[in-house]
């Protein structure tokens, strides 16, 4: 890069990465009674980013891969702003946060190559720790780590998108976490949930889509096959630590966490469900041996106005009845939407955990 282009950047990328960060503080609050405040919040982000949005109009042809990816992360960010502004219900809302996943993917490629975009891809605790950052920047160019989509393109179902990170070491054996998305949700998506994460602890990170609307919550279990075969597909390659397979996941996802996870011969050997749905009965039907010393993690949010939080009191007291090893985790200002802060918490709970 030229000097009028390294300004450019230097200008750019700010406000971008506060934008993105005020997206996820939304995510974060997203509830009915505090939905005005946050929005005024998050205001200012939105209108750097657009102010430095045409710093990039400039650029030469020999910029452009470098160019677009920031184009587009910067276009969906500026996308989710615009319809947060429009939303008239929870259902506008969630649809003006599906862009910033897609900034995220856009972006997270120049995480190799730019040190202010790889430490915004790491657990906000760990972004100044300099031995990862050395780890992460002297980590060698190789084509089975990164950001890969199987089967898993908008609007395809039964798929999923995969996560190995940059310091992956096939002599080593590494935690698996089986990330699983609410109602209408995909893997694409909830991919970046829990990308800064398993980046930051070294982690495989897989999130799958449902072969169907959602999760198989009645019916045919159609899912936990595909849940196996995956596995299956990312042990067959990457070098997969038997005793630290998590299955996790958000409403839909995370009561579908309970469904597959608590049935004998489940292969993955810790729970997460967060803001879930819970039902006794769900004990009822899960294997005695099953359960007997299975560590499970639960998160759930006093706000939650879609699963009361009494469900999840209901859940830790049945499954502990039950035998299960409960750790129970309740926020007091978490609403229905996924806390991604108790990740590093589940990642470090796993493998004090891990039989």
């Amino acid at each position: 890069m030229d000097d009028a282009a390294l300004d450019d950047l230097r200008a750019f990328l700010p406000p971008l990465l506060r934008a993105l960060e005020g997206l996820g503080f939304v995510a974060r609050r997203l509830g009915p009674t505090q939905l005005a405040q946050v929005l005024a919040i998050v205001a200012e982000p939105h209108a750097a980013l657009g102010a430095a949005r045409p710093r990039l109009d400039g650029w030469p042809d020999e910029l452009a891969p470098v160019r677009e990816r920031l184009e587009a992360a910067a276009d969906e960010a500026l996308a989710a702003y615009a319809e947060l502004g429009e939303a008239e219900d929870m259902r506008g809302l969630y649809r003006a946060l599906r862009h910033a996943p897609r900034a995220q993917e856009a972006l997270y490629p120049l995480a190799e190559g730019l040190p202010p975009v790889s430490r915004y891809f790491l657990t906000p605790s760990r972004r100044d720790d300099p031995q990862l950052m050395a780890r992460l920047a002297e980590a060698p160019a190789r084509d089975d780590v990164g950001v890969f989509h199987v089967d898993n393109e908008p609007g395809a179902r039964g798929g999923f998108s995969l996560f190995v990170p940059e310091t992956y070491d096939p002599g080593e054996a590494h935690p698996v976490v089986f990330a699983l998305h609410g109602g209408a949700g995909s893997g694409r998506s909830f991919l970046w949930s829990w990308l800064r994460d398993a980046r930051a602890a070294g982690a495989i990170l897989v999130a799958p889509t449902a072969v169907g609307e959602t999760w198989a919550l009645q019916g045919q279990d159609v899912d936990s096959p595909n849940l196996e075969r995956i596995l299956g597909l990312v042990e067959a390659r990457w070098n997969v630590d038997p005793k630290r397979r998590l299955l996790t996941g958000m409403s839909d996802g995370g009561t579908y966490s309970y469904v597959s996870g608590l049935v004998e011969g489940s292969p993955f050997t810790h729970l997460a469900p967060a803001c879930a749905a819970f039902h006794p009965m769900l004990t009822a039907f899960a294997g005695a041996s099953r359960m007997q010393g299975l560590p499970i993690h639960l998160t759930h949010g006093v706000q939650d106005w879609m699963f009361d939080v009494d469900m999840a009191r209901e859940a830790k007291s049945a499954l502990a009845a039950a035998g299960a090893r409960v750790t129970y985790r309740e926020i007091e200002d978490l609403s229905h939407c996924y806390p991604s802060e108790v990740n590093p918490d589940v990642l470090a709970w796993m493998d004090a955990t891990a039989g």
